[in-house]
């Protein structure tokens, strides 16, 4: 099964959260502002994602989900 991590940008306020819990540093804070003036998380390395979901629950604003996706068959 695969997953996919999806911070929705303008939602996020950047204050953090899910930084200081991810087990595996994946987030980091963009230097680009978003539509609402904040600077959002972003998942600077991706490729160290174990999906655990902590980012998920800690997230104040509900921001950050992981999903379950269909693997291709390439």
């Amino acid at each position: 099964m695969a997953y996919q991590h999806i911070i929705e940008k303008d939602r996020c306020k950047g204050c953090g959260l899910c930084i200081t819990v991810c087990p595996k540093n994946v987030l980091e804070i963009s230097t680009e502002v978003n539509a609402k003036g904040y600077f959002p998380a972003y998942q600077a390395r991706p490729e160290d994602c174990i999906h655990c979901t902590m980012c998920c629950i800690m997230c104040p604003d509900v921001a950050i989900t992981i999903i379950e996706t269909e693997e291709s068959d390439a």
